[in-house]
């Protein structure tokens, strides 16, 4: 039943990202951080698909976790593939919606971190940082989010600077919102070691 509940939560939490990602992040060029935003930053210089970037680019974490974190391997490579598929799938959603930009980053940042923070409640993720969070989290006792946070802020910042001024202010405001949401969602979880 455990797992089953499992395969539910990564395929529903898969959605919510895909959704926050093209529904919200997508129209206004706003980043999320971690190997997502890395595969956002990519689909804004070079118009490369995000999901396919965000899985080449997991391969070396994985790797690893292959060989330190199986457990995390195994549990996180179902997220990572379905949530990629899902963010480049549901790509038509891109033109449904345009609120304002302060908006959209807000609600794209709660649908981010809540999906992230589903996911990591489960002791699976999409992999890339949100991987290396739980090595850190599991091994220091420091709240996921917070770690989250931290990585998402440098490749923001990277990011803002190649793109533009507009993508960093929107896409820091992003990350806080995925950093608090994910935090609350995953405050109760226990830490293993």
């Amino acid at each position: 039943m455990y797992l089953i509940n499992k395969g539910f939560i990564i395929i529903i939490s898969s959605i919510i990202i895909a959704i926050g990602i093209n529904l919200f992040l997508v129209p206004y060029e706003i980043l999320d951080g971690g190997i997502i935003g890395i595969g956002l930053i990519l689909k804004y210089i070079w118009n490369l698909k995000p999901g396919l970037m965000i899985i080449c680019l997991s391969i070396p974490i994985f790797m690893v976790a292959w060989f330190y974190y199986r457990d995390y391997f195994y549990n996180s490579l179902h997220g990572m593939i379905i949530s990629s598929f899902l963010i480049d799938l549901f790509k038509p959603f891109q033109q449904f919606a345009r609120l304002d930009p302060m908006i959209n980053s807000i609600l794209g940042g709660i649908l981010v971190g809540l999906g992230i923070g589903l996911m990591l409640k489960y002791k699976t993720s999409t992999g890339g940082t949100d991987l290396i969070a739980q090595f850190i989290c599991d091994k220091t006792g420091i709240n996921v989010g917070v770690i989250i946070f931290f990585i998402d802020a440098v490749i923001v910042l990277l990011g803002g600077l190649l793109i533009s001024t507009s993508t960093l202010l929107l896409s820091i405001v992003t990350i806080l919102f995925v950093g608090m949401t994910t935090s609350l969602i995953t405050r109760n979880v226990k830490v293993t070691t």
